[in-house]
This record gives structure tokens, C-alpha cells and sequence, in this order.
């Protein structure tokens, strides 16, 4: 789930924060990034507890409403279809995800505001009323009802980020890796499935774990040698005036250029760039995009002479 583009993001974060606090330590920055990878994969399994949390909020709703349609001698008969939803039975009876929230102490208990909010948002859409109007439903349809309103609704709720920012400083950054992910599980699972379907891993292998941490200590580590390429591929002026976070982007990049040789320069110069476009200045995309691209070709160059 930790997937390389959400490391390269908490890596170059990490760094700035670690050149930001002229006092932590090298050890200390290790333990930060690992923390903040770790409350990614906590965010993976809270959204998909929001799932669950969303129609037990909803089961209450429907229970208060049978309770006064008693008191009133009212005897219309409501339509349970979304608190039965066959997907949701199934995710919430999963053992992975049950004792991961468990042990994490993982709740969405404390935010019945926000469940109100996002359930009315839900019962307000026209892809609700028309999964609600069906002669019948599969589970399929119980399954693609809840990949539209994850999609549609929650990912792009304004509320939500709000709401993530109260829990966690790290979260706001990784909700679009994560969304992905959370979108990935809903279509994986099945009904026949039962309560052992696998749930995301915290890193695809042990690769992917190691190139975490090797990145970060190679640009720290190599770091004025990193900077002393950037300089020498800019005019001496522009190095000055360059945004501190693209010199970060751009010392990580190299980094990666320079000790992962089996990433492909193309990949590895689009993601930071990327990077550049969501937290740095308006212009630096392009500038980093043309100072990586005249690097790496440096680095090959080089390369092929030795």
C-alpha cells in the first residue's frame, strides 16, 4: 500500500523538515519517516472503517425512525437495503481489518457529526436513490454502490480533510495514494470470500522497505555532493534564488538516480517533478523537470566513459 510515489513524498518532506531543525538527528529523521509511512497504512484502514461507520450510523437512523413510527401507530414499512448491504457485511466481518483497528485503536465513534454530514450527503445523490429504487439488488451492485460513493463523495468531501487534519499532521498528504488503494480493495472483494480476504500490505515487498530508507540516508548523507551538481547546472545566481524545496526535490532526486539504477531516469524525473508541482512554487515543475533532465544525462554520460 506504501507504494514508491507516497515514499518519495514523505522522503523529500522528512528532509526538508530534517535541514528545517538544525538540532535532530540523522536517527531521529529515520524514526520520523518511519512513523509517517506507518500512519499512512493506519489512514488506509480508517477510511475503510468509514465505510462501516457510515452504515452503522445509518442503522440507528432507521431504528429511531421504526421506534417513532410505533409511538405514532404509523405503520409505513422502510427500506433497509443500505444498512443491509451485502459488501459492507462482508468488509466489516474481515479479520485483518478487525484486529488491525483494534490493536491501533482505530474510531470513528467520536465523529457523529461528520457521519450525519456525510450520510445526508449520501441520501441526497442520485446514484443512492437509484441503487434504493432497484427491483433487486447483487452484490455487485451492493459493491459498485459503495465504489461510487467512495469515489464521488468521500474522497472529495472538503469536511474530510478537515476532519483527518484534527486525527493525524500526516494524513492530508496521503489521502490520494490512499483513496487509491481504498478503491482498490472495494472492487477486490468478493462475497464468497469470508472474513480472511487479504487487505492492502504495508509495502508491496521488502524492496520497497529498504529503498525507503536508503533513499533518505544517501540524500542526507551524499547531500552537499547532491547540491554541488544542482549548482553546477544552474547559473550561480539562480542556485541562490532557488526555492529551498526544490533543492530538496532536486538533492532526493539525484539520490535516486544515483543508487537506484534500476528505476528508470523518466519515471524517476516525472515523480519528483510531480512533487514540484503540489508543494513548491508555481514555476519550479518546469525548472526541476529541465535540471534533472540535463543531470541524468550528465550521470549517464559519465557513466559510459568510466
Amino acid at each position: 500500500m506504501i507504494n514508491r510515489t507516497l515514499i518519495r513524498l514523505k522522503v523529500v518532506q522528512m528532509m526538508y523538515a530534517y535541514y528545517m531543525d538544525e538540532g535532530k538527528s540523522t536517527i531521529n529523521a529515520e524514526k520520523e519517516l518511519q512513523k509517517s509511512m506507518d500512519k499512512s497504512y493506519n489512514l488506509y484502514f480508517f477510511s475503510l472503517l468509514l465505510i462501516g461507520a457510515i452504515t452503522d450510523y445509518a442503522r440507528r437512523r432507521m431504528e429511531e425512525r421504526e421506534e417513532i413510527n410505533r409511538a405514532a401507530h404509523i405503520k409505513d414499512k422502510l427500506n433497509y437495503r443500505f444498512v443491509d448491504n451485502r459488501f459492507v457485511k462482508v468488509l466489516q466481518s474481515n479479520e485483518t481489518l478487525r484486529r488491525y483497528v483494534e490493536e491501533n485503536k482505530l474510531t470513528w465513534n467520536d465523529e457523529a457529526a461528520y457521519l450525519k454530514s456525510l450520510y445526508e450527503k449520501v441520501i441526497a445523490s442520485d446514484f443512492y436513490k437509484e441503487y434504493m429504487n432497484k427491483d433487486e439488488v447483487t452484490f455487485e451492485d451492493d459493491k459498485a454502490l459503495w465504489r461510487t460513493i467512495y469515489k464521488n463523495i468521500i474522497s472529495k468531501d472538503e469536511d474530510y480533510d478537515e476532519v483527518l487534519e484534527e486525527k493525524s499532521l500526516y494524513w492530508n498528504d496521503d489521502r490520494i495514494v490512499v483513496d487509491t488503494f481504498v478503491l482498490k480493495t472495494i472492487k477486490r472483494m468478493t462475497e464468497d470470500g469470508g472474513c480472511d480476504q487479504p487487505m492492502e500490505p504495508d509495502y508491496k515487498d521488502e524492496e520497497d522497505r529498504e529503498y525507503a530508507i536508503g533513499l533518505f540516508r544517501s540524500a542526507i548523507k551524499h547531500g552537499e555532493e547532491y547540491r554541488d551538481m544542482i549548482a553546477a547546472n544552474v547559473k550561480n545566481w539562480e542556485f541562490q534564488r532557488l526555492a529551498y524545496m526544490d533543492i530538496v526535490i532536486m538533492q532526493t532526486a539525484i539520490a535516486e538516480f544515483l543508487n537506484f539504477s534500476n528505476i528508470p531516469t523518466s519515471v524517476t524525473i516525472n515523480e519528483y517533478v510531480e512533487i514540484a508541482k503540489w508543494y513548491s512554487t508555481p514555476r519550479s515543475a518546469s525548472y526541476v523537470n529541465g535540471v534533472l533532465d540535463t543531470i541524468a544525462k550528465n550521470i549517464k554520460k559519465d557513466t559510459l566513459t568510466l
